[in-house]
């Protein structure tokens, strides 16, 4: 009797183990996205919101410029890329009367809980609506850039906080406070500056040495970080400790990717639609 308990409890454990190893690659594929370089597998993994903050906070200060006022914006598209990159959510295939990623819906793909925070609130803002809305809709209303008073409910409130919080956990920032003459505030400077620099340095390597000129053929999270960047108004800061030569080099195809019509690269073979559809939501706004 005392070897069958014994071996039956092997096998419990031998199959708990094997679902643990099951769910981790689960978690695994999902925090590598298809097309992420897998050099970066070492690295601390950060969601596109919270390398979009890193890349506009001042290193020592711990703050973003107080005349930034689109990355509140570009925040919330970050959101619903992560959110599609993970499987989450997707845009309703085109029809003939909805063709433009403008026009077409944000649906539900899967509800199962993401584990970040600001991630997991949006994706029941999203289940819970109906009629279920658009990129450009659901951006105004998780910034709060509304005039229904109904749907203020949507409003993501202090996410700038809450995702320097999740970088504080992280080891990326840390938390002081400072005296503003009139006012208090919390302030979070970059600690780990290794991390920063090589987000830095991808960004400005994408543009540089591993130029592409395809933007089908890039990195899927590094194509939705330029985007993303430039409607932050935060891509400046990427390239600000170039060369004069490189900055412009690296300026102008930023410039050019950005100015890409999304209509007709959202339609070409394995095109992340909601990168391109945020893209069309920061160009008409």
């Amino acid at each position: 009797m005392t070897t069958l308990t014994h071996r039956a409890r092997r096998t419990e454990v031998s199959k708990n183990s094997e679902k643990k190893m099951e769910s981790e690659e689960d978690t695994n594929q999902e925090r590598r996205p298809d097309n992420e370089d897998s050099g970066d597998s070492k690295d601390i993994r950060l969601t596109l919101m919270e390398e979009v903050l890193l890349l506009g906070l001042k290193d020592k200060e711990g703050y973003t410029s107080f005349w930034n006022d689109c990355i509140s914006s570009g925040l919330r598209g970050g959101i619903l890329i992560e959110l599609a990159m993970r499987g989450r959510i997707y845009l309703e295939p085109p029809t003939m009367r909805k063709k433009r990623l403008l026009d077409r819906k944000v649906l539900l793909k899967s509800d199962s809980p993401t584990g970040d925070v600001l991630l997991d609130e949006t994706l029941k803002h999203i289940k819970a609506t109906e009629p279920t809305e658009t990129v450009q809709t659901w951006i105004e209303l998780l910034t709060g850039e509304t005039w229904n008073p109904f749907k203020l409910q949507y409003q993501l409130r202090n996410v700038r906080e809450r995702i320097a919080k999740n970088l504080v956990e992280k080891g990326i920032l840390t938390t002081e406070k400072q005296n503003f003459l009139l006012f208090d505030m919390t302030t979070h400077p970059v600690t780990n500056v290794t991390e920063k620099q090589r987000l830095v340095k991808k960004l400005q390597d994408s543009v540089l040495e591993r130029w592409v000129n395809d933007p089908q053929r890039m990195d899927k999270r590094t194509l939705a970080l330029l985007v993303l960047a430039h409607s932050s108004d935060v891509l400046e800061n990427v390239f600000s400790s170039l060369t004069d030569d490189k900055y412009d080099v690296a300026m102008n195809r930023a410039k050019d990717l950005v100015e890409l019509d999304p209509e007709v690269e959202g339609t070409k073979h394995s095109a992340t639609e909601m990168i391109w559809a945020v893209l069309a939501a920061f160009n008409k706004s």
